[in-house]
């Protein structure tokens, strides 16, 4: 397994103008070939081939005309999950061969669909992608762990940003085998037991006293039109993850996640404002979301967590759980920040972004 020390290029994901948008297409590839995603790579390199080429059109000019940043808006994945939703509604039947892992003329087929379907392409492009995964609850819970070994009360109160369908939220209904180390649910929804290197995680009983997330657009898994929307951004190598999408939505509809309208920072600044429970740690989570984060809300959610931390105790402490990209080697670290005592952000491993994995780095 890579260690993580050969680094590309720094990437600035708020890049933006002359040759950005190039760069994002390119960045993506390698980010899914390292994340073992080829259909999704090749999807990606062929629309980025169709927009470097010049070919007209209303979808391809809008991504090569882009104002924003296209790294950190997910352009490139915004363009291929709508590929893909083309595919799952079977309106683009030509696109099997790519789906399917076949020999194709990639660039042939994709500006095919996109010539076809350009009017029912364009509205993907206007909002970030729904990146809802339930196998990265397993890297939530390994921090968890940690967290309880080094002497936070195991009973979590967690808050989430960015939690789209709320399928993290329910991390408490299911089980986890991470590295021989069992936690979680006796009679879970999923079961999650991802490739492990490394010395196992500390082994200690964990509970939830609530956990609840924000969104500022969520997704309602029981409406077939949504989950569909959640589906297409599904990388299709990961026959699993459909399989896993189809148990959230089971279980959403045995009792709705608790997830609310709001930004990350109204969120955070609001529940932080509550009072907190004795022998209770207060938890922030969140996984592949902080670059679609303002940077004005950034700013706030850290200033609120930090001025929070400065009010912890031992009897209520406060913590930071982030699993977010590091797209300098493609891959996804594990962070966490506890107060009082572990201000210092401190890396605990490098996790599969759709939970495929972890190599966990700790110690103690």
């Amino acid at each position: 397994m890579a260690d993580g020390k050969s680094r590309d290029a720094i990437v600035d994901m708020d890049t933006r103008g002359e040759g950005a948008v190039a760069q994002a297409f390119a960045n993506q590839v390698a980010y899914c070939a390292k994340a073992r995603a080829p259909i999704t790579a090749r999807v990606v390199q062929a629309l980025g081939t169709l927009v470097e080429g010049g070919v007209p059109g209303a979808f391809l000019d809008r991504i090569r005309r882009w104002e924003g940043a296209p790294l950190a808006d997910a352009l490139p994945l915004r363009a291929a999950g709508g590929i893909h939703a083309l595919r799952l509604a079977d309106t683009e039947r030509a696109l099997g061969a790519i789906y399917r892992g076949e020999p194709a003329d990639d660039i042939d087929l994709i500006g095919g669909a996109i010539a076809n379907h350009e009017a029912a392409l364009l509205p993907w492009l206007d909002g970030p992608p729904q990146t809802n995964e339930a196998g990265r609850s397993a890297s939530f819970m390994a921090a968890m762990l940690w967290l309880a070994d080094r002497g936070l009360p195991a009973r979590y109160e967690c808050l989430e940003i960015g939690s789209s369908a709320g399928i993290n939220l329910m991390m408490d209904r299911y089980t986890y085998n991470l590295g021989g180390v069992h936690a979680g649910a006796a009679d879970p929804v999923m079961a999650f037991a991802p490739e492990w290197h490394g010395a196992p995680p500390p082994d200690r009983p964990v509970s939830f006293a609530a956990l609840k997330g924000c969104d500022v657009a969520p997704v309602d898994l029981t409406d077939p039109d949504q989950a569909l929307r959640l589906r297409a951004y599904i990388w299709p190598e990961h026959t699993v993850r459909f399989q896993r999408m189809d148990a959230a939505i089971a279980a959403a509809k045995d009792r709705a996640p608790d997830l609310a309208q709001m930004n990350a920072a109204q969120f955070v600044e609001a529940e932080l404002a509550k009072p907190q429970d004795s022998r209770t740690t207060r938890v922030l989570m969140h996984s592949i979301v902080w670059q679609y984060v303002p940077k004005d809300q950034q700013a706030r959610v850290t200033a609120a967590m930090e001025a929070a931390g400065e009010r912890a105790t031992a009897e209520r402490p406060l913590a930071w759980i982030a699993l977010e990209a590091d797209r300098t080697v493609h891959r996804h670290a594990l962070k966490v920040r506890y107060w009082p005592g572990g201000e210092a952000a401190r890396q605990l491993a490098w996790s599969h972004p759709h939970g495929a994995d972890i190599e966990w780095l700790s110690n103690g």
